[in-house]
């Protein structure tokens, strides 16, 4: 176990520098191998379920940036040029997870667990942390320091959106047994909690309006929160019209996402082929 506050202080002191100290190298070595572990997390939640970004692991991930040079990572037929400080992350046997052939990417400092299922093309980024019994669906992305809980299946295409800057924005969190339907967009700080739906062509964002219809509410996000996805809930894609004169005149309508009901019976009966994937 890495001493973490001895971690945070290295990293705190070589981000803040106008010059990295020669030392700042093995500072961030050391933040990738922890993040990567997963003893480190670019954000964690509270006791009454709050999340909340850890500002100087993202100031470790962003030091990176200015540590590292442009080199050549190019694999046969495929031409590579990125930072040498974030190449791909090389997993083993051991690790117990599941990368089926066909082109997939898991960047440097980014955690997958036992038993994460990674479906080709798809792509992990820095910071982000997958839990057990994930899959990671064709052409789908889990952006930088995206937080992706236990037995979750993001879809084909689905995006999990990033967030590096600024530091104390929270990222994109999708708690455990959440079902991601394919084409989803989730975005801006958004948290889905647990257990929910979501069903495809989904697009959450920070500036989204979610209608309950079951409870008859309208959830969005606060200056100091972001857009909340309760527990369980089963989020549909939705209209609503423009209530202006031209957009009475044109026939025009905004998205707006709509929570049918909250999970049973019958919507886990229908989402069982999961097991049978993992």
């Amino acid at each position: 176990m890495p001493d973490l506050d001895a971690l945070r202080s290295d990293i705190d002191r070589h981000a803040e520098a106008d010059a990295p100290g020669p030392d700042a190298r093995d500072a961030f070595e050391r933040l990738l191998d922890a993040l990567e572990s997963g003893e480190v997390r670019a954000a964690e939640k509270a006791e009454d379920g709050t999340w909340t970004a850890n500002a100087w692991v993202k100031r470790g991930i962003l030091l990176g940036f200015r540590l590292g040079e442009i080199v050549e990572q190019s694999v046969p037929g495929f031409a590579f040029f990125d930072k040498d400080t974030y190449p791909t992350q090389p997993i083993g046997l051991d690790r117990g997870v599941r990368v089926v052939p066909g082109g997939s990417t898991v960047r440097r400092g980014s955690y997958l667990a036992p038993g994460v299922v990674c479906m080709p093309p798809m792509y992990v980024n820095v910071g982000a942390y997958v839990g057990s019994g994930t899959m990671v669906d064709s052409h789908a992305l889990v952006g930088s320091c995206g937080q992706i809980g236990e037995r979750v299946h993001l879809s084909a295409a689905a995006q999990v959106g990033g967030v590096l800057e600024p530091i104390g924005a929270a990222p994109v969190v999708i708690e455990d047994d959440v079902f991601v339907g394919g084409g989803c967009g989730v975005y801006e700080g958004t948290v889905v909690r647990e257990g929910a739906v979501l069903a495809a062509g989904v697009i959450l964002t920070r500036s989204t309006r979610v209608y309950d219809l079951a409870n008859e509410t309208v959830l969005r996000s606060s200056a100091d929160a972001p857009l909340e996805i309760p527990a369980g809930a089963v989020v549909v894609p939705g209209s609503r019209a423009v209530d202006s004169d031209f957009g009475r005149q044109h026939g025009l309508s905004l998205s707006a996402p709509c929570i049918v009901k909250y999970r049973d019976a019958s919507t886990d009966a229908s989402t069982t082929l999961e097991d049978a994937l993992r």
